[in-house]
């Protein structure tokens, strides 16, 4: 008896001291608490795109999902849900709350919507968990075949006055700012902007003479080019790319200082839980590199990168500024 009451108050004693020390010291429960806690994912993942199959940002994610399938040991299911730029698809991505959901998004969703549009029902700011900056890309500025090359393209663009139209992925998309921000550098052209669904969309108007030119990606705008359905005047990087070194830059047709690239990123939801974001944020950048998706992608027009989160913040918060100098000097707005 006297052993058994002596055992008891050896319990009782033991219990209280973790008990102490767990108030002074919470670290250490939490510590014994995360040992049991769930390894992430514990279930398939959900890449939401904002534009149909086929299109840039699609390929991007699909490119993505088998090589994180395989690394997280889950499958990973691409789903498109087009629509208002991607912005359907970004707020769906926003306010998930299943800790297995993810977007594959692009420049405008992340920069330019929060001053496009008065009813945005998400924050660009708050509402997310940035990722990786996955993949970049300069655009290529097309036409129909039968225009010229070079300055005589924008003397041409200047004389077809309001009769010209451009196509975009929609009001507000990069091709959108990209091409009035263009027209600022050229001076003088009128051409009207027609938004479309996406860069296929876009592509398949312009060889129906519905546009005369777009600044479209480089994965969808060379197998026209190449087939002689399409020309391409040049490229909005800097210099000639790596994706398109046949191209020059539009700064060689005479548009200085004119850079711009498309992008898409890997984001989720801001309540995503630190260990899905420590998981990704070590995975991503490592599959994305990987030599057959890096030579995927590059296939379809994209550099790979595979970012940090803080690089992917950079860049957001670079292209703010610059987007929104566009949107400000053409009072551009979504109703």
């Amino acid at each position: 008896m006297k052993a058994h009451r002596l055992s008891t108050r050896r319990t009782l004693l033991a219990t209280t001291l973790f008990i102490a020390a767990s108030a002074v010291f919470p670290w250490a429960a939490a510590q014994k608490a995360s040992t049991t806690a769930p390894a992430w994912p514990t279930k398939p993942i959900k890449l939401i795109v904002g534009f149909p199959g086929g299109s840039t940002p699609d390929m991007a994610a699909r490119s993505l999902a088998e090589p994180l399938s395989k690394a997280l040991g889950q499958p990973v299911v691409v789903e498109n849900r087009p629509g208002a730029s991607g912005n359907i698809a970004a707020d769906a991505v926003a306010k998930a709350t299943d800790d297995h959901t993810f977007g594959v998004v692009i420049n405008g969703n992340l920069t330019s919507a929060k001053m496009l549009y008065s009813k945005l029902p998400y924050d660009p700011a708050k509402d997310f968990s940035l990722i990786s900056l996955l993949t970049t890309a300069p655009l290529v500025l097309v036409t129909t075949p039968n225009q010229p090359d070079g300055t005589a393209f924008f003397d041409a663009a200047r004389n077809g006055a309001d009769k010209w139209n451009y196509g975009s992925v929609g009001v507000g998309s990069v091709g959108h700012l990209g091409m009035e921000y263009l027209k600022l550098k050229v001076g003088s052209v009128s051409a009207v902007h027609v938004p479309y669904a996406g860069n296929p969309a876009v592509v398949t108007a312009m060889l129906g003479g519905q546009v005369q030119m777009a600044l479209v990606p480089p994965g969808v705008a060379m197998p026209q080019v190449k087939a002689g359905k399409l020309k391409a005047i040049g490229v909005t990087s800097s210099g000639r790319s790596a994706l398109v070194p046949e191209l020059p830059p539009l700064s060689d047709a005479g548009l200085r200082g004119f850079e711009l690239e498309v992008w898409t990123a890997l984001v989720g939801p801001a309540n995503l839980s630190g260990a899905a974001q420590a998981r990704l944020a070590s995975e991503v950048p490592q599959l994305i590199k990987q030599d057959e998706t890096r030579q995927r992608l590059f296939n379809q027009g994209w550099r790979a990168v595979g970012s940090t989160p803080e690089v992917l913040k950079a860049r957001v918060k670079s292209e703010l500024s610059i987007m929104g100098g566009i949107i400000a000097m053409r009072n551009i707005k979504v109703e």
